[in-house]
């Protein structure tokens, strides 16, 4: 009996390989917006030289090893990049490029297997939008209460002016007058003036 616990835990082992993993069936979304670059990561530290790596647009094969291929796809001429990690570098996406992009990487007794999303959004003639959320968009609202409130400032600076622009010639008005009648020859002054005007 304590023979048999052994060959089923060997038999176990050659069942399920050791060292195969990564395919979750997990796919990872990917927005970019057209025009831009985008990089599609690994998550590996190194390939080494004997490593063997693919990656697939909708399945069709678009780069092998560290080379890109583009018989069977021109749409990515030019276009592909991979580095030391065999992660994949899309320069100046477009919206044709929106698919599924599959990682394939054998490494030794481990196999690699990662998917993509991508969606590459296009720009309109206004501009990329920005997004509804963002911390960089205004409310509308908020901008037409500033402007109101700084109007509203502005109109009671103007009326404060005016009301202390006529109390001030109000005073000087009553000033003056008190000095004319404070003086004792203003009557006889006057007085003088009508002579004269009948007088000629």
């Amino acid at each position: 009996m304590k023979m048999i616990y052994p060959v089923l835990l060997y038999c176990m082992c050659l069942w399920h390989p050791v060292g195969v993993f990564g395919d979750t069936g997990e796919v990872k979304p990917v927005s970019v917006m057209e025009g831009e670059s985008v990089t599609l990561h690994t998550d590996v530290a190194e390939l080494k030289k004997d490593d063997e790596i693919e990656w697939r647009f909708n399945g069709t094969r678009i780069a092998k090893a560290n080379i890109p291929e583009y018989e069977n796809d021109e749409r990515f001429r030019d276009r592909l990049k991979l580095d030391q990690t065999g992660s994949l570098t899309i320069t100046n996406t477009r919206t044709t490029d929106s698919g599924d992009y599959k990682l394939s990487i054998i490494a030794g007794t481990k196999d690699i297997t990662k998917r993509f999303s991508v969606i590459v959004h296009a720009v309109t003639a206004s501009g990329p939008q920005t997004p509804p959320h963002s911390p960089d968009s205004v409310p509308l609202t908020v901008l037409i209460s500033a402007a109101a409130g700084f109007l509203l400032i502005v109109a009671a600076v103007v009326m404060f002016w005016i009301c202390w622009k006529k109390r001030a010639e109000q005073e000087d008005q009553t000033r003056g007058e008190e000095i004319t009648y404070a003086n004792p020859t203003y009557y006889k002054i006057n007085a003088q003036k009508v002579v004269r005007q009948y007088m000629f």
